[in-house]
């Protein structure tokens, strides 16, 4: 039986290759499809004991395409490269997370 390398594992999406912008892209549209609100909050670290993330801006309340997400997720990643960076999708009926997954890991 093979079993998996022992690796940190995070969030949702962990166990695939990291994503490029054209699958970020993808969950980004499924998030708007859905009609959840996307938002981008980032930390130094993703342990699971970690609740609190900071808010990258306010949530993107106003996203119509998913470029507009992924322009805010980049400029996320200029300016905190050496953090954890995820994108949320927020459920304003539930009044609560539904999915959330990492875009960025620092090296």
């Amino acid at each position: 039986m093979q079993t998996l390398p022992k690796e940190r594992r995070f969030e949702t999406l962990s166990y695939l290759p990291p994503l490029s912008d054209a699958q970020i892209t993808r969950q980004i549209q499924y998030i708007l499809t859905q009609g959840y609100f996307p938002a981008i909050e980032f930390n130094e670290t993703s342990d699971p004991t970690e609740l609190y993330w900071t808010m990258w801006k306010l949530p993107l309340f106003n996203a119509r395409t998913p470029e507009e997400v992924l322009s805010e997720v980049r400029a996320c990643r200029s300016d905190y490269s050496n953090c954890y960076i995820r994108v949320v999708g927020f459920d304003n009926v539930k009044q609560c997370q539904i999915l959330s997954f990492i875009v960025h890991k620092p090296r």
